[in-house]
């Protein structure tokens, strides 16, 4: 059984623990990028799993705060970060696929 995940579902389903990984402005540019990556693989569902997304993702303010978190400076710019790993931008910050 598949159901449709509306923008507002996939905010509300970050609950407890997960709430606060994202703010609201992250999770609808995630959104945005997980509905935009499911219609680029049209064989492919992207299960809802708010869990799965705070482990395979994470928010920053800017490169700066990423590049601290990492413990280097090695991602001088945006477009180099992206040579490595997802990035979603939007007005607030920068959402990174953490799997890199």
């Amino acid at each position: 059984m598949k159901i449709n995940v509306s923008e507002k579902m996939f905010i509300d389903s970050f609950t407890g623990d997960y709430e606060s990984n994202f703010s609201l402005e992250g999770k609808k540019a995630l959104y945005t990028h997980l509905i935009e990556l499911e219609g680029d693989y049209c064989d492919v569902e992207i299960e809802l799993d708010p869990i799965a997304f705070c482990c395979e993702y994470a928010e920053y303010e800017d490169l700066e705060s990423m590049n601290r978190d990492y413990d280097t400076n090695e991602y001088e710019t945006i477009e180099h970060l992206r040579e490595f790993t997802t990035v979603i931008e939007f007005d607030g910050g920068i959402i990174i696929n953490t799997e890199f």
